[in-house]
Order: C-alpha cells, then structure tokens, then sequence
C-alpha cells in the first residue's frame, strides 16, 4: 500500500530564496466539475500553503471551440508559438503538461522545440473514452498517447496498478502521484434523513457513457438508488430509469451531506483512473462496492467490497463498518498529494527563459 500520509516538508527551493514557480498547462478548467481540475486546484492550494506558486495556463484568455457532444467542455484555439510567449512570460522552475488537448500538445511542442524539461499526467483513459464514441481502436489512441508522454522527462499516473499496465502498454519514466481527500468536509457526522427509503445507494460523479451508470441502476436493491451530478446522459436516464432519484449537481456542505446520509457508494465505472469520488465516500463513512478494476482495486482496501457481480459488491459492502471505510479515507492527503507532485518534477535550467528572450520576440 501506498503511504499517504503528510510529509514533514516540501523539498522544494532556489538557490537566490525566491518561492519557485511551478506552470501547470490544462485544457480541464473551470467551469468543468471533474476529477482533473478538483486535483489541480487541491495541488494549488496545498502548495499555497507552503509558499509555492502554481501558475495554470488554461482555456480563460484564448479563443476557445466547444468539444462536440460535450458543449460545456471548450477548446482552446492554440499555437506553440502562443504558448511560448506566455510561458516566457511566466518563466516558471518547473513546467507540468496535465491533459493531451489543444493547449497540452502546443505546450508540449513548445518545449520540444526548445529543449525544455516537462513532466505530463495521465488522468482521462482517451482510448476508452473515445472508442465508446467513435470508430477508432483503441489501439491507435494508444499509439498516439505513448508519443505524447513518452517524449516528456516523466508521466504521472495515480496508482500501482495503472502504472503496471501503462508500462505493459510501452509507457515510460512512469512516475506514480496518489490523490487526496478534504476529511474535514467529507465527515460522517454530516448524515441527515433524505426522506427516502433505506438503505441508500449512492453514485456521484459526471452522468456520461463512460462512466457505466446502467450497470449500477439497473440493479435489484432494496431502499432506495441516488445519482448525484449532471452531463450529457442525465435525461436519458431519468427517463430510463424513472425509479432513482437525480439530484443534479451538488457542491460543498451540501454534497457533504449526501454522502454522508448513504449507506453504500456504488463506483460502476471501468475506465477511471483513479476515482476521487470514492475517497469522498470513504472519508462520509460510506463504503464502496466496485467492479475488481484498476481503481478500487489499489483504493478501496478493506473500504470496500469488489466482485464482477456489482450487486454482490453492493449487498456486501452493507456490512463494512463505517469506521472502516473513514479508516481508510484517513490515510490520504491533498498535502501528501502535492508533495509527491514536487518529488516527480524536472527543473527547468535557470536562464532557459532568459537566452530566449529575444527570440520569442
């Protein structure tokens, strides 16, 4: 098992005592409500704390086309010569290439060019992703992610298993970064009565194909099923399955309180890389039933209960302790995320900004 417990420092500094400065390029931003953008904003706000700068290049300032199918998700309208100027602007210590889109594969290039040091993330399973879509094997999608990655000093990925398999798949310098969980807003004691029948199975998370909610609501459980989020598939669903109750998209002590007044998180996805939601559960005191996939597998420990037959998950992970499943949650950090963040990053050289200068201009 991974130790996710907060470090006693960030062995992060400059040699002239300046805060170093730490550029994040990401085609996920605000106002999407996912796993990459939680994770980059929980980064920010732990490094924050100890006096390091993270600056995000994202969509906001440029020209940007929606992602069809997926209107809320905009592209940015890009180029390496744009990105380099603004990364010569913000001539950063160190530079992380968190998504494979417009901005990513510009920043990438950029850096190429230029003989710049980067570090890049694997968060999204793109083949799967699209290949639930489109025509396209996901063999090919592969191919293209293994040059994309494989040209950077490092790609991070958040469990053992995913790194087992991207390294099978012809990945390299595979670098690992967990994931954490505010325990302080996820508490158990945050349980209410929601008016419905018990016990309560709950989903959170985007209502999309990907994400395999049908496995979960077409279950025979007893009580009551609860999805909680928004996206494309949302009213198909709820016309499909008139008897589980769509709440929409919930935030902050409200969706707190969801969690916590559940008896069972049910995770049906296959494809996620890691599954924030699923700490979010375990720190409610809400255990998990999954399908023996990648994710659960290396999060859920004795928090969860996993079998191919989810509704066996479900009944099973009735039985696990509350206590148990918080247990679990505990052993994760956002400040132990970062710092492990820090330990995968290459430095940029000093005056690789500065001796371009001129160039750029």
């Amino acid at each position: 098992m991974f130790d996710h417990t907060a470090p006693d420092s960030f062995p992060l500094a400059r040699s002239d005592g300046r805060a170093p400065t730490i550029l994040v390029v990401t085609d996920a931003w605000r106002p999407q409500l996912n796993g990459v953008v939680h994770t980059l904003e929980e980064l920010a706000r732990s490094m924050a704390e100890e006096g390091i700068d993270v600056v995000f290049l994202t969509p906001q300032g440029f020209t940007t086309v929606p992602l069809p199918s997926y209107p809320e998700i905009r592209l940015a309208i890009t180029s390496r010569r744009r990105v380099l100027v603004e990364m010569e602007k913000i001539a950063p210590d160190y530079i992380h290439i968190a998504t494979e889109g417009p901005l990513g594969m510009a920043a990438r290039a950029a850096c190429l060019e230029h003989r710049l040091p980067f570090t890049t993330a694997y968060h999204t399973r793109f083949p799967e992703f699209i290949s639930a879509r489109l025509p396209i094997p996901e063999s090919v999608s592969y191919w293209w992610l293994r040059r994309f990655h494989n040209a950077g000093n490092g790609m991070m990925v958040a469990t053992k298993s995913l790194a087992a398999e991207m390294a099978a798949r012809g990945f390299v310098r595979i670098k690992r970064w967990s994931r954490g969980v505010d325990t302080k807003l996820f508490d158990p004691t945050k349980r209410r009565d929601l008016g419905l029948p018990r016990p309560i199975f709950l989903n959170v998370g985007r209502v999309a194909v990907e994400k395999n909610l049908p496995a979960f609501l077409g279950l025979d459980l007893p009580g009551s099923k609860v999805v909680v989020g928004d996206g494309p598939d949302l009213a198909a669903l709820r016309q499909r399955y008139p008897d589980v109750h769509f709440l929409g998209r919930k935030t902050g002590e409200e969706l707190a309180s969801l969690y916590a007044s559940a008896e069972v998180f049910v995770f049906p996805s296959r494809t996620d890389t890691f599954g924030n939601v699923m700490l979010e559960a375990l720190a409610s005191g809400v255990p998990v039933a999954a399908f023996p996939v990648t994710a659960p597998r290396d999060v859920l420990g004795e928090g969860g209960a996993l079998s191919d037959n989810l509704k066996d998950a479900a009944l099973a992970a009735l039985d696990i302790p509350k206590e148990v499943a918080r247990s679990r949650a505990m052993t994760y950090s956002w400040r132990a995320c970062a710092r492990e963040f820090l330990g995968n990053l290459t430095r940029v050289p000093r005056d690789a900004f500065a001796a371009r200068r001129l160039s750029l201009r």
